[in-house]
């Protein structure tokens, strides 16, 4: 079948079409035909190797972290799904690839796609919604009356975290440049900040919980803004030794990845306030919830662009040179 995909490391142009075996669904796996997948900031960071050392994948890799689509086909143990059932997911980190025609998922990471959304809609969703789910009600707690602080509100993430904060219940601030923020502020932001105009860190104080996807400088301002018992969950980095746990990395790693984030942690405990890194796992039961909350009108997707499967690179290279306006990226093989 045909995918896109890496043979190496560290190439930017070396994402290209591919023909790779057909997957083989294991007993617990349905078989998805893809219509959409969305593509994300994770995949470029995958292409350059900047996981390599904790996630060893086997090369020729291909790329695509969700998706939307068809069951085809079910192994022996699914309960779950049955064939025509419309989808999404995002996969278990150990088998990405939606940048292809077909792809085998776990039945526990697969949910049925919003009845409401169109395939690249629902395409755009898994991989930030989760994010945006596990950072802030599984992570931070949020609840009704906090101050909440999201990065680059009109990004992929962004759009997704600041309406998922509105709905449960916080003062929702967020950063986004001069020609983003009536966007932001439609999504349900009370404050935006223009990060063209203003410093984030000279405006915004005494908040519960900052959601960081951007990390270096603007991570440690947002350090500041919080209140003694705070909460910063970065996702893009620096690692910390709780991430190193749950991958089940060996001592030496979890020391590494540890001494990557030591100073924000140290700086985060002067100040009274925690850090933690989140890299977002598959759940298709917390799918379910982000679908019973699209399906209410609570979250709606922000979708940027489309391409065709055949213009995948493109797709990429458009999301690589910050040319997307707001939403997400997303690839159809329509």
């Amino acid at each position: 079948m045909k995918t896109f995909l890496i043979d190496r490391y560290g190439d930017k142009a070396g994402v290209h079409a591919g023909e790779t075996p057909e997957p083989r669904p294991g007993p617990d796996d349905v078989l998805i035909r893809i219509h959409a997948a969305s593509v994300n900031a994770l995949d470029l960071r995958l292409r350059d190797g900047a996981f390599k050392a904790f996630l060893p994948y086997r090369l020729p890799l291909v790329l695509g972290n969700d998706l939307a689509g068809v069951v085809v086909g079910t192994g022996p143990a699914v309960t779950r799904f049955a064939v025509g059932d419309e989808v999404y997911a995002r996969p278990g980190k150990d088998r990405i690839g939606t940048f292809a025609e077909r792809i085998a998922v776990h039945q526990n990471d697969v949910a049925v796609k919003p009845a409401n959304l169109t395939m690249e809609e629902a395409a755009s969703l898994p991989l930030v919604a989760l994010t945006a789910w596990q950072a802030l009600v599984e992570r931070a707690q949020v609840r009704p009356g906090q101050k909440v602080l999201i990065h680059a509100g009109a990004g992929g993430l962004g759009t997704i975290a600041v309406q998922l904060a509105k709905h449960l219940g916080a003062h929702v601030a967020a950063t986004a440049s001069t020609a983003k923020t009536g966007l932001v502020k439609e999504l349900g932001a009370d404050v935006v900040v223009d990060y063209r105009q203003q410093d984030f860190e000279t405006v915004l104080d005494g908040y519960d919980v900052v959601l960081d996807s951007l990390g270096g400088e603007t991570l440690e301002k947002s350090l500041r803004v919080l209140k003694p018992g705070g909460k910063v969950v970065g996702v893009a980095g620096p690692p910390d030794a709780a991430f190193a746990r749950e991958l089940g990395l060996n001592p030496a790693l979890r020391l590494a990845m540890s001494a990557l984030s030591l100073r924000t942690r140290r700086r985060a405990r002067q100040r009274d306030v925690t850090y933690s890194f989140l890299f977002m796992r598959a759940d298709g039961d917390q799918l379910r919830e982000i679908t019973r909350l699209v399906e209410a009108d609570a979250i709606r997707p922000v979708v940027d662009r489309v391409f065709p499967f055949d213009r995948t690179p493109e797709a990429l290279e458009y999301l690589e040179k910050g040319r997307a306006k707001a939403g997400k990226v997303v690839i159809t093989m329509a």
